[in-house]
């Protein structure tokens, strides 16, 4: 254990090609990656105080956002801001927001705890988020082999109400039945679902008189993608999806104002705001001084501090500069994104530091929010930047 935060327990099994196969039956089937061991073998605990705040947190935060997001809707001006890709424009416009609190039904927080529990937000995936498999389907099972009961438990019963609102009739992702992560991802929300679903692969949809259709021809009318959708500012289909969901041909879960809440940008408007005295009542200004990074369009830091494009994931586009504003580390895995978005400039949090057997790891974690709820824990490991390279570790409260 490094500082007071967490604590790693257990050491790897000796047999881990057995408990591999277990939870490739489960459905987590990219616990090794050709060579690579993307799950490490042991647990991250914190205490619980420390997990009551952080659903606090993520409680108070979401509805901030939510509230940030009502504040920017129908506003050109706010969108180009947040970097909105302008075919999506008339589509945010025209589209009624959900009500409070369900603009996502399906997303997932990232917080930098460090190692005395100080606890901030690095962003919030609210589009696409994977590590849904490792949260509701791996983790419990680690923590139960180890007699442990996991808070996650709750995530399969949050994804069927909202897929019972929501009602897709088919779930998609790039690649499906290539990529593993995305395919099981999608597998999984099926699955835990309860509904009849056919799973497809984005690759082979086409749009004809508006209508999305699969490679059979059917007519797909509500689904679910794992399809980032500031792509359609570069997908040749982009404005035929536009077009689409407009004419309420299609209907896409998450549905498009998850973009807003998706743009790093929204934190840079929320701290702005909040710097301004507007907006926010005097709770969530609490909160927002607690939990959220100072951040802004552009780097006006005299400190350390990191950029990311608005719509960057998995790490890339990320740099971080050090307290003379140079470059200290950038990510070279992921896709840099910042080429075809503008970027946002945040003051530097630091990660908790963990021992785990293959070594000592920044701990990023993550808190799903599913069907308006906080609900489930997600412990990656890696460098500063957690990217494509990081590994999953379970996380429980102790």
């Amino acid at each position: 254990m490094t500082g007071q935060a967490f604590e790693v327990i257990g050491t790897p099994h000796s047999d881990r090609e057995s408990r591999v196969k277990q939870l490739f039956e489960l459905g987590f089937t990219w616990a090794d990656i050709e060579d690579e061991e993307y799950w490490i073998d042991q647990i991250v605990l914190m205490k619980q105080p420390l997990y009551e705040e952080l659903e606090k947190a993520a409680t108070a935060l979401w509805g901030i956002l939510d509230k940030a997001v009502r504040y920017v809707h129908r506003r050109p001006d706010l969108y180009e801001l947040l970097g909105i890709p302008p075919v999506m424009w008339e589509l945010l416009d025209q589209t009624e927001l959900a009500e409070p609190g369900l603009i996502s039904r399906y997303a997932r927080f990232d917080f930098a705890i460090s190692n005395d529990g100080s606890i901030k937000l690095l962003e919030l995936n609210a589009d696409t988020p994977t590590g849904y498999v490792e949260s509701s389907i791996a983790t419990p099972w680690i923590l139960e082999q180890a007699g442990l009961s996991s808070p996650n438990k709750g995530m399969k019963d949050l994804v069927a109400a909202a897929w019972a609102v929501e009602q897709p009739d088919t779930a998609a992702c790039v690649a499906y039945g290539q990529h593993m992560e995305d395919s099981g991802t999608i597998e999984a929300l099926v699955r835990h679902s309860g509904r009849e679903m056919t799973c497809e692969d984005c690759l082979e949809l086409w749009f004809d008189d508006g209508y999305l259709k699969n490679k059979s021809g059917e007519i797909i009318r509500r689904m679910f993608a794992l399809y980032p959708k500031e792509w359609m500012a570069v997908d040749d289909a982009g404005e035929a999806m536009a077009f689409a969901i407009e004419t309420e041909r299609l209907t896409l879960f998450n549905p498009p104002h998850s973009l807003l809440l998706q743009s790093k940008g929204l934190l840079a408007a929320v701290w702005g705001l909040y710097e301004l005295g507007l907006l926010f009542n005097e709770k969530e200004r609490e909160a927002i001084s607690a939990y959220v990074l100072p951040t802004y369009n552009k780097p006006v830091f005299s400190g350390s501090f990191v950029s990311k494009s608005m719509f960057g994931r998995e790490g890339g586009s990320v740099r971080m500069y050090d307290a003379e504003g140079q470059l200290e580390i950038e990510d070279q895995e992921g896709f840099d994104s910042s080429v075809l978005f503008p970027s946002v400039y945040q003051k530097r949090a630091e990660l908790a530091k963990i021992n785990t057997a293959v070594g000592e790891l920044h701990l990023l974690t993550g808190m799903f929010v599913i069907n308006g709820t906080p609900c489930g824990l997600l412990g990656r490991a890696g460098g500063p930047i957690t990217g494509n390279a990081s590994h999953f570790i379970a996380m429980g409260v102790k």
